[in-house]
């Protein structure tokens, strides 16, 4: 939403009538409140550029997928290991795609109570691509022999930082003990000019996953949290990749810049 908000005044800037009145720097500096457009004019021809743009942006979306894929080749490399997190689609396709000319092996941490690792493994292993499934409880013995983590997030934080699925954070500290880059593969929509403002914002499910109600009076006698999230900090990601190519943490807020207005951040 905050992108197409951003395409809605770019187009409207950029209109004939608006490109009349001079939009340098030097005039979006200088002006005053009252002489900012309030996008209240009329513009013949504005519907028309804004579905060419907005079509654009469809098909950018549609292929963010398989441009992070083709990516593969430059981060995986023969004989090394890969971790992974659960099931991703994004980090599926990204794994089968360096698979082709690439032999690796993947280790792939079930993520338990869900256990969606276990279906990513049989996808992964349909391709012949070698591949291990392990418990999370495993994750730091087995860090040492791991050559990279390469993940997937539900969001990208304005710090750089990752809201990403139950398990990951401490699969990111065990890879910063063992000096591991965690490669982090995020489309461009992911990213949020959000901050993490308090753990208690997390969403828990049922804990019912965990402890099942089948052990009658034990749940009379403990309290069971089961988040969804975990917040990763930007000090324990190496890198995003993205359609574009792969940044590191700290650029985040240029590439925020590049997709969303600063009058929009807050809806």
């Amino acid at each position: 939403m905050r992108h197409i908000l951003k395409v809605i005044r770019e187009e409207y800037d950029s209109s004939p009538q608006k490109k009349s009145e001079g939009q340098s720097l030097h005039h979006l500096v200088t002006a005053n409140q009252n002489e900012i457009s309030d996008y209240s004019e009329s513009h013949g021809n504005l519907r028309c550029r804004l579905l060419d743009h907005l079509t654009e942006y469809k098909v950018e979306l549609e292929t963010s997928t398989d441009n992070i894929a083709t990516q593969g080749l430059e981060h995986i490399h023969t004989n090394e290991i890969i971790l992974t997190v659960g099931k991703s689609n994004t980090v599926e396709e990204f794994l089968k795609y360096a698979a082709k000319k690439r032999l690796f092996q993947v280790i792939v941490v079930e993520a338990a109570p869900l256990y969606h690792g276990h279906k990513m493994a049989a996808s992964l292993a349909k391709c012949r691509i070698e591949t291990t499934v392990i418990p999370d409880s495993a994750v730091f013995a087995m860090m040492s022999r791991v050559n990279k983590v390469i993940i997937g997030t539900h969001t990208v934080m304005a710090d750089g930082g990752l809201r990403a699925p139950g398990g990951v954070h401490a699969v990111a500290l065990a890879a910063k003990h063992y000096s591991v880059p965690v490669m982090v593969l995020a489309h461009m929509y992911k990213l949020t000019p959000s901050y993490v403002c308090s753990h208690e914002t997390d969403i828990c499910a049922s804990p019912a996953n965990v402890i099942p109600y089948s052990t009658g009076p034990l749940l009379n006698k403990i309290k069971v949290y089961n988040p969804i999230f975990d917040y990763v900090p930007p000090e324990l990601v190496t890198l995003f990749i993205s359609h574009q190519g792969g940044n590191a943490p700290s650029y985040v807020y240029r590439l925020l810049s590049e997709l969303y207005h600063p009058d929009d951040y807050e809806l």
